[in-house]
């Protein structure tokens, strides 16, 4: 099999950029077969939010010579805190949600996560939820994307490491090939969608917005898609912040 040899194709920064988010894996040999997967493809980031069994020898077998990543990998005790500092936030998913996120296949998604690596020059985060059930609402509430992987409707049962495997690759093929437009943009991070999400929950809380046929938490989630679709930029989220703030009688 021929290799890529001329490594001015691609640039390390944006592999460095792109984190892999594994939520309450059970099985140890996933980590390792994920990091294993990861290195191939240049990707180096990973984050583990509390696995059941980590560090262990099984998934360092399953590594295969991969041990650097996963002993650089930080395990965090909540999804929110393997988020901090991202400015996208992708979320893996087979099943259909009774709330349509914003949907891509694994290509468009991959294409989306270079053009903001291009443009914001801010880490990317792809989340992959547990192996029986994948990621829940409340965690895909925090993602921008739903991202999907085609293949047989009639049956699909893809591996949590086979999954990253697939992303991994389809992100270096989009790293080497794609030309993006280089626009400088300050899109808002997590960090500032999630105080503007909590300060309007707040503000249409103290207005009584929300009643039995308004129900806040579907309400909020729909709110949650919308500004994800739309990945307003910072100055944009301090003026609707700002505005909230002029809502008489609430003040924060």
């Amino acid at each position: 099999m021929s290799q890529l040899n001329n490594e001015a194709n691609y640039t390390l920064t944006n592999f460095n950029k792109v984190r892999i988010v594994m939520v309450n894996t059970t099985e140890p040999g996933n980590i390792g077969a994920a990091a294993r997967a990861m290195k191939n493809m240049m990707l180096s980031q990973l984050y583990l939010v509390s696995p059941s069994n980590f560090p262990s020898a099984v998934a360092t077998a399953r590594a295969s010579g991969a041990d650097d990543i996963l002993s650089n990998a930080r395990v965090c005790s909540t999804l929110e805190e393997a988020l901090n500092g991202v400015k996208l936030v992708v979320g893996a998913s087979a099943r259909q949600r009774n709330i349509k996120w914003r949907q891509l296949d694994v290509i468009d998604t991959c294409s989306q996560i270079q053009s903001s690596l291009v443009s914001n020059d801010e880490d990317v985060a792809v989340v992959f939820g547990t192996e029986n059930s994948g990621l829940t609402n409340e965690e895909l509430d925090l993602c921008s994307i739903l991202m999907t992987i085609p293949g047989n409707p009639k049956y699909f049962s893809l591996n949590v490491a086979s999954a990253i495997q697939v992303f991994a690759y389809q992100n270096f093929i989009s790293s080497i090939d794609g030309k993006f437009d280089n626009t400088p943009k300050d899109i808002a991070s997590f960090e500032d969608l999630n105080s503007f999400y909590n300060h309007l929950e707040q503000v249409l809380e103290h207005i009584n917005y929300f009643d039995s046929k308004k129900p806040k938490s579907l309400l909020m989630r729909r709110i949650r898609r919308l500004f994800g679709r739309s990945e307003p930029e910072k100055d944009e989220i301090a003026i609707l912040r700002g505005i909230l703030n002029k809502i008489n009688p609430y003040q924060q």
